[in-house]
C-alpha cells in the first residue's frame, strides 16, 4: 500500500478528470462537439472541485483573493474563448499539483501519524494481591506499577523494579539497536519491550511522558509558519490583485496598441493569469519547513515552530549550562587512592559502608561506586553523623571519620599521597577522606562528570564556525576545568540568573544571533534571552517551556545535526522561491512575445509548482 499513498482523494479525482479530457477530445475529434463539450465540462467540475472549494472557502473567510481564484478564473475564461481542451488540461494539471501539495502535507507529518499510532491506549497494573487489572493508560497514577509482557509497548515512563529485557527505543531516540535494561533502570512510554517480563513502577502521568512531549511539541510546531511563510501570504494577496488588474487591460490594451485581434487578445490575457500566477511561490516554503521539522522530530530534535528551525543555521554562538547540560548533573567517583599496604576491597567497604547512613549527592556516589566495584556492605559498624562536618563510625574498637579535608586534619590530607588534593582540586574535583587513629587511609575524588557525547558534540560545532561559551554557578577552579575537558571556547563561572542573562545579551552584541542550552529553573530567563532557547529533554517543566527547541534523550549530538538540517532547509527554500519567481518571469515574457500558447504555460507553470514540492519533500530525508 505504501507505494500508492499518493492516491488521496483529490489525486483520484484529478486522474478521473484527466481520462475525461482524453475522453472529450477524441469524442470532439468525432465530430460530435456538443457532447465533447459536456464530457470537457465535467471533467472541470471533477478535477477542479477540490481547488475551487478551497479557494473560495479562504476567500469568504479572508476576506482576499488567492491562487485558487485565478486559476478558476482562468479556466473559465479559456472554455468561454473555445478552448475547451486548454482549459481542462489547467485544472488537470492544477488538481495534480494542488494533490501533490496535500500528499506532500500528509508525508510530512507520517512520523507524528507514526508517533500517535504508537501510543499505548492500555496497561497492566498490578494489584496488591499480585494480579493485574488492564486500564487505561489515562487512569494510572504516579506510584503505580505495571506489568510489561515481551513484545508488548512500554505504557508508562518508569523505573524498572523487577525483570531484565531489550528495549527498543529507536521510537524516542532513533536508535536503531535495542537497550539492555534491567533493575533502576528507566525506562519510556512507546518503546517496545523485546524479550523478558518486566514490572515498572510509574513515575509520571501519561500526560507528561517524554512520548505525550513529543507529540504535543511536533503538533505545535506543524501548526506555526515560519516569518518568510508568513510574508509569502501576505505577498500573495497583494499579488494577485496585481495580477487581475493587469489581465484585465491585457484584455483590451493589446488590440489598440498592437492591433492584435479579440480572439488573440482575450487569449493572450487568459495565458497571462495561468503563467503570473504565484502557485509554485506559494509552496516554496511550507512543504519544505514542515518536512524538515518531521526530520527534526525523527531524530530527536522538536522544533516549536518553523521560525526557530529557519534561524538556527544564522547562529554564530550557543551558550551552555554546566550542571546537567555539558555533565551528567550528578557527581561519580573518578578517583579513589589507597594508602599502601591496605586492602583495596575492604577499605572501600568500610567507606561505602559508613556513606550509606548518608542522603548526600557525594555519599550517594560513592556508595553506588563500591557496589558495582562490588564492596558490600561490613556489618557491626556504628555511624553518626557529625551536621556540618562529616560521618563518623566505630568498627571492630576503632573509630573512623568520612568528610573533607578540614573533618579528617588539614595538614594530614593535604601531604596524602603526596599532595594528590591539590592536584584533584586543579581538576575541578571534589576529595572525600576515610581516616581512624592511625592516619588517613583513602580518599576518593569526585566530579560531576561530561556527558560521553559533549566533547565529540562541542568539536563538530566548532567545525560549522560556532563559537561555544559555557555559563555556570560553579567556582572558577571548577568551570575552568570543566572548559578544558570538554574543549570549550570561553567560559563565565559563579554566574546567578541574571548573569547570565547579562551576558547573553554581551554575545548578541558580539556575534547577532545567539543559543542558549539548559535544563534548569535557574536557565529559564537566559532561554527566553536568547535568540534561540534549546531545553534538554529530561530538564525541568519551566525550562522545556521557555525553549523554543528541545533535545530529546539529551544527546548534544543533535545540536550539529539541527543546525545543518536548518541550513539545509533554508538553502531548499532559497532554491524554490529563485525558481519560482524565474519561471514566472520567463512565462510572462514568452507570453507577451506570443511564443508560447496555453497549454505549455499551463505545463511551465504547474509543472514548476509541482517542482518546488518535490524538492521540499527531500528534508524528509536524513543526510547533511
Amino acid at each position: 500500500m505504501e507505494r500508492f499513498a499518493w492516491l488521496n482523494g483529490e489525486m483520484i479525482a484529478a486522474l478521473g478528470a484527466g481520462v475525461l479530457i482524453v475522453t472529450a477530445y477524441f469524442v470532439g475529434e468525432a465530430g460530435f462537439g456538443t457532447a465533447s463539450a459536456m464530457i470537457y465540462l465535467l471533467a472541470f467540475v471533477i478535477g477542479g472541485y477540490a481547488k475551487a472549494k478551497e479557494g473560495v472557502t479562504e476567500t469568504i473567510r479572508n476576506r482576499t483573493l488567492n491562487v485558487e481564484i485565478l486559476m478558476i478564473l482562468a479556466a473559465i475564461g479559456s472554455a468561454a474563448i473555445g478552448y475547451w481542451t486548454e482549459g481542462a488540461i489547467l485544472i488537470f494539471i492544477f488538481a495534480v499539483s494542488g494533490a501533490l501539495e496535500t500528499y506532500s502535507m500528509e508525508k510530512s507529518r507520517k512520523e507524528i501519524s507514526a508517533l500517535l499510532n504508537l501510543k499505548p491506549e492500555e496497561a497492566l497494573r498490578l494489584k496488591e494481591d499480585g494480579s493485574t487489572e488492564r486500564v487505561g493508560v489515562s487512569d494510572i497514577r504516579v506510584g503505580d506499577s505495571v506489568l510489561v509482557r515481551p513484545g508488548e509497548r512500554i505504557p508508562v515512563d518508569g523505573t524498572i523494579v523487577s525483570g531484565m529485557s531489550s528495549i527498543d527505543e529507536s521510537a524516542i531516540s532513533g536508535e536503531s539497536l535495542p537497550l539492555e535494561k534491567g533493575t533502576d533502570h528507566e525506562v519510556f512510554a512507546g518503546t517496545v519491550n523485546l524479550s523478558g517480563a518486566l514490572t515498572v513502577e510509574v513515575n509520571k502521568l501519561s500526560s507528561d511522558t517524554l512520548f505525550q512531549k513529543i507529540i504535543d511539541l511536533v503538533e505545535e510546531a506543524q501548526s506555526e509558519k515560519p516569518p518568510s511563510q508568513q510574508f509569502i501570504e501576505r505577498f500573495e494577496s497583494t499579488y494577485v490583485y496585481v495580477v487581475l488588474g493587469v489581465v484585465v487591460l491585457m484584455m483590451f490594451l493589446p488590440h489598440y496598441l498592437f492591433g492584435w485581434d479579440w480572439t488573440t487578445t482575450i487569449y493572450r490575457a487568459m495565458v497571462l493569469l495561468v503563467v503570473a500566477s504565484p502557485c509554485a511561490l506559494v509552496a516554496s516554503i511550507m512543504p519544505a519547513t514542515l518536512s524538515a521539522i518531521s526530520n527534526g522530530a525523527r531524530h530527536g530534535v522538536l522544533f516549536k515552530g518553523g521560525s526557530h528551525l529557519e534561524s538556527l543555521s544564522s547562529v554564530k554562538a550557543i551558550a551552555f549550562d554546566k550542571t546537567g547540560t555539558l555533565t551528567e548533573g550528578r557527581p561519580a567517583v573518578t578517583d579513589l587512592i589507597i594508602r599502601d599496604g591496605l586492602d583495596r576491597s575492604e577499605t572501600l567497604s568500610l567507606l561505602g559502608t559508613i556513606e550509606s547512613l548518608s542522603s548526600h549527592p557525594l555519599a550517594v556516589a560513592i556508595q553506588a561506586f563500591a557496589e558495582r566495584e562490588g564492596a558490600g556492605l561490613l556489618q557491626g559498624v556504628e555511624i553518626r553523623d557529625i551536621p556540618g562536618s562529616g560521618l563518623e563510625a566505630d568498627w571492630e574498637r576503632r573509630t573512623y571519620r568520612v568528610g573533607k579535608p578540614g573533618f579528617v586534619g588539614k595538614e594530614e590530607a593535604t601531604v596524602f599521597a603526596d599532595g594528590a588534593l591539590e592536584r584533584l582540586g586543579n581538576e575541578g574535583k571534589t576529595v572525600v577522606f576515610l581516616r581512624d587513629d592511625t592516619g588517613i587511609l583513602a580518599l576518593a575524588a569526585l566530579k560531576d562528570t561530561l556527558r560521553p557525547e559533549a566533547v565529540e558534540a562541542l568539536g563538530a560545532l566548532r567545525a560549522i564556525g560556532i563559537r561555544t561559551v559555557m555559563l555556570t554557578g560553579d567556582n572558577e577552579q571548577t568551570a575552568r576545568a570543566i572548559a578544558e575537558e570538554a574543549g570549550i571556547d570561553e567560559y563565565t563561572a559563579e554566574c546567578l540568573p541574571e548573569t547570565k542573562v547579562a551576558r547573553l545579551k554581551e554575545l548578541e552584541k558580539d556575534y547577532g544571533t545567539v543559543a542558549m542550552i539548559g535544563d534548569g529553573i535557574n536557565d529559564a530567563p537566559a532561554l527566553a534571552t536568547a535568540s534561540i532557547g534549546i531545553a534538554m529533554g529530561d530538564g525541568t517543566g519551566v525550562a522545556l517551556e521557555t525553549a523554543d527547541v528541545v533535545l530529546m534523550k539529551n544527546d548534544l549530538r543533535r545540536l550539529p545535526y539541527a543546525s545543518r538540517l536548518s541550513g539545509r532547509m533554508n538553502r531548499i527554500v532559497k532554491q524554490n522561491i529563485i525558481f519560482s519567481i524565474s519561471v514566472i518571469l520567463l512565462l510572462v515574457l514568452s507570453n507577451f512575445l506570443q511564443v508560447i500558447d496555453l497549454p505549455l504555460g499551463v505545463l511551465g507553470h504547474e509543472g514548476s509548482t509541482i517542482l518546488v514540492i518535490l524538492n521540499g519533500l527531500r528534508l524528509l530525508k536524513s543526510g547533511d
